[in-house]
């Protein structure tokens, strides 16, 4: 069948995988659980990761394949990447293996060449970067302890802070005081927190939140527009560190934007993100990403088999469709 690639995008939620070939032609697709390595321990996690792909493999008919190209969740620092592909190594799925970051899946999945810059905005931020000649840019993006600020779920936090300060007088007034508990519901913001805590309501969906930021700061409340409005501060600040650490800053260059925050396309946070980039990085070239990151794991694969710009082409043909 000559050269193949098993394409991996595990994130905390989902995994997906592909095998394709390297004509860009896709054998055999397969979605599992999420990968979670830090919550369940590395082995318990490719126990998982198995499941998926030995699904994938049998349906291409395959044992196994040239190259493995794995995105993975809580690939963060260099030691976890070693550490995982040691893991994906011993299960002996392919002749070579290369693990990294799941973000660096959206750059790829959004670029025509491995160049440029992407930032993901989902449950949290994150940002790298990458040239064709190996060099790379990317941020430990392990929350506010790494520096972080935002994602759904540190937006959820900050409008839950501002209206419950609102409501019992110690903030200024906002709309959120009425319109994040109306969502779920309840009379007051003091009734939100007692259900988050008591676990009335489950802590995973303080994600629904996120949206109702949003729906009121397109009504013109002052607060919420200015967390919408710091948000896009921080995915620009990413972005421009990044060019700058790659000498991509005086070079047209994509910024590719990803996760269900930025793809959601909220006017006034996407808005305000190009109008800083042309402040701060006029040549950058925004655009939201939308394509299933497995696509950029695969293209990341057949970057290492050396392919052909029309299997490029094919692969892209195939998820675009």
């Amino acid at each position: 069948m000559g050269l193949t690639v098993l394409a991996v995008d595990a994130g905390n939620s989902k995994t997906d995988v592909a095998i394709v070939t390297a004509a860009g032609e896709v054998l055999a697709t397969a979605r599992g659980g999420g990968f979670r390595p830090p919550a369940v321990g590395v082995d318990t996690a490719m126990d998982g990761l198995a499941e998926t792909v030995a699904q994938a493999l049998t349906t291409a008919g395959l044992t196994s394949v040239t190259h493995v190209s794995a995105c993975l969740a809580n690939a963060d620092f260099p030691v976890e990447e070693e550490q995982l592909a040691a893991a994906l190594r011993a299960r002996a799925w392919g002749a070579t293996v290369t693990v990294r970051n799941d973000t660096f899946a959206i750059l790829r999945a959004g670029a025509t060449e491995p160049r440029g810059v992407a930032v993901v905005c989902g449950a949290g931020i994150n940002c790298v970067g990458m040239r064709p000649d190996g060099r790379t840019a990317r941020f430990p993006a392990l929350g506010r302890v790494s520096g972080d600020w935002g994602g759904g779920w540190g937006l959820s936090e900050e409008a839950l802070w501002h209206a419950s300060r609102a409501e019992d007088g110690r903030g200024t007034p906002t709309a959120l005081s009425h319109t994040l508990p109306a969502h779920f519901g309840l009379p007051s913001v003091y009734a939100l927190v007692e259900a988050l805590h008591l676990e009335h309501i489950p802590a995973l969906r303080r994600h629904e939140l996120t949206p109702v930021l949003f729906a009121t700061a397109a009504d013109g409340d002052s607060i919420a527009r200015t967390l919408v409005e710091r948000q896009a501060e921080e995915v620009v600040s990413m972005a421009v560190v990044a060019l700058t650490r790659l000498d991509l800053l005086s070079e047209a260059t994509p910024v590719l934007l990803g996760g269900g925050v930025l793809a959601a396309r909220h006017p006034q946070l996407n808005d305000h993100i190009e109008h800083l980039l042309t402040e701060r990085a006029p040549k950058a070239v925004p655009r939201v990403v939308t394509s299933s990151p497995v696509l950029g794991a695969a293209l990341l694969g057949l970057d290492r088999i050396g392919p052909r710009e029309e299997a490029q082409e094919r692969l892209r043909a195939h998820y675009d469709a």
